[in-house]
């Protein structure tokens, strides 16, 4: 609970605060749709490694996603028959990724910390090493880690999206402030962070169209795999235990049947 309180706060700072303006409510985003919706929804793999990749060479200069492991973006469970959990990203390409990276550890033996190159074990490098570097970089704004961002939010896959895709030219009558971007989608309409997507802003390794709604999307996919990466063995489970609900109740009622037979 804790948590969430400081994500919702981190989460006004990272995303632009505009005075009182930052008070009203933030228009409800338009619905999409999402691969991961509904009982059987299942995450695209495609668009998760695709929004790993916008994250990566987009958001990952000012967001951390200190919830998440490099091993998590691997293949999933280990079992053929169970879900996946990661992105589908092979146990080399997870070290290959983790080892473009270097963390800091120790204390060594001499009682000194030292880098290293990252490993599978390790969390997602952040892109500072501390709140007061990050608020220096970014005009004394905090940016929010990203791990639960979807879940902090109301709506929040739509949410995010609708902000990604949401800068456009203000109306006359809007004057903005200092720094200041205009959103259609988020609360007060003025936002700090400049618009971080534009076309073409990444080059998809497996050569999709790198439109600014795609990327959205992409990178929207991503974060809600990343607030939840146990969703669909989640929802596995779930059906599971419908249809076993659903069968013991026919098997009880066929045995009050036979039970009760007797006394018609």
């Amino acid at each position: 609970m804790v948590r969430m309180r400081e994500l919702v706060l981190a989460g006004a700072l990272a995303f632009g605060i505009a005075g009182a303006a930052g008070a009203a409510e933030a228009p409800k985003p338009p619905a999409q749709s999402w691969s991961f919706e509904g009982i059987f929804g299942t995450f695209d793999r495609a668009a998760l490694q695709r929004g790993y990749q916008v994250y990566k060479e987009v958001c990952a200069g000012c967001h951390a996603l200190n919830q998440i492991r490099y091993r998590d973006l691997g293949g999933g469970t280990g079992a053929a028959h169970e879900p996946l959990v990661g992105l589908g990203f092979s146990e080399a390409e997870v070290k290959a990724i983790a080892a473009e990276y270097t963390v800091m550890d120790g204390p060594n033996d001499d009682g000194e910390m030292f880098e290293r190159p990252a490993r599978p074990a390790d969390r997602l490098r952040k892109p500072f090493p501390n709140e007061k570097a990050a608020r220096a970089a970014n005009n004394g704004a905090y940016p929010l880690d990203l791990s639960l961002i979807v879940d902090a939010r109301q709506d929040g896959a739509n949410y995010v999206y609708a902000l990604l895709t949401g800068y456009v030219d203000p109306p006359p009558s809007v004057k903005l402030g200092e720094g200041m971007h205009y959103n259609a989608w988020f609360a007060g309409h003025q936002i700090a962070m400049a618009a971080p997507l534009s076309d073409d802003r990444v080059a998809y390794a497996d050569g999709t169209n790198a439109t600014v709604s795609q990327m959205a999307k992409d990178v929207t996919t991503f974060l809600a795999w990343a607030s939840e990466p146990n969703l669909e063995a989640r929802k596995a489970l779930g059906v599971k235990v419908i249809l076993f609900l659903i069968i013991l109740t026919g098997l009880l009622y066929a045995a009050k049947r036979k039970v009760w037979s007797s006394l018609h």
